[in-house]
């Protein structure tokens, strides 16, 4: 049998608490979510002028990173670059912006952010991501 981490409310605040700051020091209006490698979700925060919808998209680019244990904008490279069968593929969001969490090379969930444009939504999902490392 294999063991593998998993992440604790310790690990969620502290991954919350790095993307919220990397969104704050850019004043980014962002939702930020965490899952877990099933896509079940751990911690929300959605900051002041984030649009409502912002938290359901972060929670649909998170599942789809934890998932598919990748970045969620590859899904939409795939689909863009002619892949068109991904469409109907269940993916809940693939789109940028979502980062697996990787701890001792097992995916143990993963960031997902929803407000700005693609780039600066991974840009704060990955600090998140990577404030574990």
């Amino acid at each position: 049998m294999q063991t593998k981490p998993v992440l604790t409310i310790n690990e969620i605040t502290q991954i919350l608490d790095a993307a919220r700051s990397e969104a704050e020091k850019n004043k980014w209006p962002v939702a930020i979510a965490v899952v877990d490698d099933g896509g079940h979700l751990l911690g929300l925060l959605r900051l002041d002028g984030s649009a409502p919808i912002s938290s359901d998209m972060a929670i649909g680019k998170a599942k789809t990173s934890a998932l598919g244990r990748r970045e969620s904008r590859l899904y939409e490279e795939m689909v863009n670059n002619g892949r068109t069968a991904f469409v109907s593929a269940p993916l809940v969001a693939a789109l940028e912006g979502g980062i697996p969490v990787v701890v001792d090379g097992h995916v143990v969930g993963a960031v997902g952010v929803s407000g700005v444009k693609p780039g600066e939504d991974a840009q704060v999902a990955r600090v998140g991501a990577q404030a574990l490392a």
